[in-house]
């Protein structure tokens, strides 16, 4: 009960602090820092002979990466990372017999990583997936390890008694890398562009790995080198730019009709006409003929999940797709005046990043 009322006192501090998710573009950085557990790893021979049934244990370890990528503004990503993992070496197992052991193993290298982010999914946080291939050497060493004592001497049960050299193995050894990443990332309304990001990561080493360096002159051969990473970490976004001031806008928004006005509405990204659409302008040609008029006007709006350059291109294709189909619906072309609006005077107001359908139209206004 402690526990879930600590988890949502954190989650009632975090809202405040949250801002409306929009997808990465351009140029962006990230770090992070947490645990990593290592499966057991194998030792696939010891100077050419095989040694079946031998696997080194290690402790819950570090890790830390960086990164520096860049969003294409569709929730693809792509980046360049370097990470670093340490673990203790716990013990080893020969033939059933369990030793303790110490050592360490580390491993570090290059990546590269392809993310995809799911925007739109929540207006709070960002899932994303990604996946990496690269190159990582592993650094080990150890002492203590158990070999059976020459002669051969049989203790109590038949159990062979073991002996401890002074050397297990020292080397360092690199191999082709993958990874898989599960992630989420929460934006931060104070400083625009900074998220944290939470992430899981399974990373393995391919292949067979030589090292040498025993004290008994023997080369060993280790198969798997398996790794589940828990981090949190920053990430910031240098194409996001800082909210400005409310401003007047360069041109003054449409006055309401003082006679008629139609909505027409787009699906998204698209400023093509549904066939509903060219009903309600076919109808607004019809009725001003009905109307002594002065002007048409037709204003293009955008809603909010693309960025602002491209959206104000957008509000203006629409428009002039309108005006087209009034123009083949008999209403004469020097009547009518286009203007785009972008993602400003939103009909639904949301924040950045929303698709919101009432958001995306088109207005004809009869004065």
């Amino acid at each position: 009960m402690q526990r879930r009322s600590v988890f949502l006192a954190a989650v009632a501090f975090a809202l405040p602090v949250a801002a409306q998710a929009q997808p990465v573009t351009g140029l962006y950085i990230g770090t992070g820092a947490g645990l990593n557990i290592m499966q057991d790893e194998t030792d696939a021979s010891s100077n050419g002979v095989a040694t079946p049934g031998k696997s080194l244990q290690f402790n819950v370890g570090a890790t830390g990466v960086g990164s520096v990528g860049w969003g294409f503004g569709n929730g693809l990503r792509a980046e360049l990372e370097f990470d670093y993992r340490y673990n203790a070496l716990n013990g080893a197992s020969v033939g059933g017999v369990h030793s303790s052991l110490s050592g360490r193993e580390q491993k570090y290298g290059p990546m590269v990583n392809v993310l995809y982010d799911f925007n739109g999914i929540s207006s709070v946080f960002v899932p994303y997936l990604g996946l990496g291939v690269g190159y990582q050497w592993a650094s080990v060493s150890g002492t203590g390890a158990l070999v059976p004592a020459a002669p051969a001497v049989l203790g109590a049960g038949g159990v062979v008694v073991t002996r401890t050299v002074g050397s297990l193995v020292t080397g360092t050894a690199g191999a082709f890398a993958y990874q898989a990443i599960l992630g989420a990332a929460l934006p931060i309304a104070a400083v625009p562009g900074l998220a944290v990001t939470a992430e899981y990561r399974f990373m393995g080493l391919a292949g067979n790995r030589s090292y040498t360096g025993n004290a008994l002159g023997n080369a060993i051969v280790r198969t798997d080198d398996f790794n589940h990473s828990i981090l949190v970490g920053l990430r910031y976004n240098f194409g996001v730019a800082p909210a400005p001031a409310p401003a007047p806008a360069p041109m003054a928004a449409p006055a309401p009709a003082p006679a008629r006005s139609y909505l027409v509405f787009f699906d998204w990204d698209k400023a093509t006409l549904t066939t509903r659409a060219q009903q309600i302008i076919r109808e607004a040609a019809d009725n001003s003929t009905k109307v002594k008029y002065t002007q048409i006007q037709v204003n293009g709006y955008t809603d909010t999940s693309g960025t602002p350059q491209y959206n104000q291109g957008l509000s203006i294709r629409r428009a002039q797709a309108v005006a087209a189909e009034l123009v083949k619906d008999g209403v004469p072309q020097g009547s009518i005046s286009i203007q785009g609006f972008g993602e400003t005077h939103l009909l639904v107001p949301t924040g950045p990043g929303v698709r919101e359908p009432q958001n995306r139209r088109v207005e004809i206004v009869i004065r």
